[in-house]
């Protein structure tokens, strides 16, 4: 089966992201809004119990922290994706180097680049317009973080959430 390890920010904040996603972003229904702290891995069912006690220890060292989006930013010539750029802060990088190098997966294919996806998979010419508009627009978010998620993929290709982590120590 296939897991990953994600943020989802706030009910307001994807409202913003999907009045956008609905239109740009094919995998729209497939998953909620959301930042990729550990792309799709392989487990077992097996394995993603015992990750659960090990991502229970992970999310103890780590204090819930501000969320702070502030631009529309793309990754092009590397992808047409659109995205709303995150703030990176110690514990966003912390999570995700933890991930990296403690649990199962192939190392990530891309430096981490805190975001939320808005679009993807456009043409470039979509590309290109659609930026220039949402760059316009802008963007100025800040929620408190005090969870992450660790997920799996259906067999419909939807993603559904499989464990809740609070970050801190309760």
């Amino acid at each position: 089966m296939k897991y990953a390890l994600v943020i989802f920010p706030s009910k307001k904040l994807q409202d913003i992201v999907n009045s956008y996603r609905k239109r740009y972003d094919p995998l729209y229904a497939l998953i909620p809004p959301h930042i990729t702290l550990k792309s799709a891995f392989e487990a077992s069912e097996q394995q993603a119990e015992e990750l659960t006690v090990q991502l229970k220890k992970i999310a103890e060292r780590y204090e819930p922290f501000l969320l702070e989006v502030t631009k529309v930013k793309s990754f092009e010539p590397v992808s047409n994706t659109i995205y709303f750029k995150v703030e990176p802060v110690p514990e966003l990088e912390g999570l995700f180097v933890d991930f990296k190098n403690e649990l199962p997966g192939d190392p990530p294919e891309y430096p981490f680049v805190p975001h939320i996806t808005i679009g993807q998979k456009l043409s470039k010419e979509e590309h290109a317009d659609i930026y220039r508009q949402l760059e316009m627009v802008g963007i100025e978010h800040e929620e408190v973080i005090n969870r992450f998620h660790l997920i799996y993929e259906l067999d419909n290709g939807i993603w559904t959430v499989y464990e809740t982590f609070h970050l801190g120590k309760d």
